[in-house]
């Protein structure tokens, strides 16, 4: 059985989630989720809309996903492998060469996927007026004025 790994937030699901989710199975049998925890999110500066709970249950529903687990550290990652006999890890394109996931290398294949085109939660919240608008080429907040929606 060929195990895989990805690990996110997974909040405000969409339909990139999905994709990234499918295409991540048919890499293997077994697809497990790490999920950030509610307090490695604030650890990472990241503020969640749905709890760890309900986006645990969210991802639970999905027929491409067979375990989720919590995500609590940037450390775990070698143990989640070494404990869950995983094959592959599966990360969106945008992590491709980070030290966080190059290094499990010398214990399983890192897979890097494409995101897709035209979505993302960042994207979501900032077009629901949940987030500041953010220049995503070197990730500073975008000024916003009175009469901007």
């Amino acid at each position: 059985m060929k195990r895989i790994l990805t690990y996110g937030t997974f909040d405000l699901l969409h339909y990139g989630h999905i994709r990234l989710l499918k295409r991540a199975k048919e890499l293997g049998d077994y697809l497990i989720v790490a999920l950030s925890t509610d307090e490695f999110n604030d650890i990472k500066g990241k503020k969640a809309y749905h709890n760890y709970e309900t986006r645990k249950e969210m991802l639970e529903a999905i027929r491409y996903v067979d375990l989720v687990i919590p995500e609590e550290t940037w450390e775990q990652k070698l143990d989640d492998v070494k404990n869950y006999h995983v094959d592959v890890v599966v990360m969106g394109s945008d992590w491709a060469g980070s030290d966080r996931f190059e290094y499990l290398n010398d214990y399983c294949e890192v897979v890097y996927l494409d995101r897709t085109e035209g979505i993302s939660t960042t994207k979501i919240k900032e077009e629901l007026g949940l987030q500041e608008p953010v220049n995503h080429v070197d990730q500073i907040p975008t000024p916003r004025f009175e009469n901007q929606k």
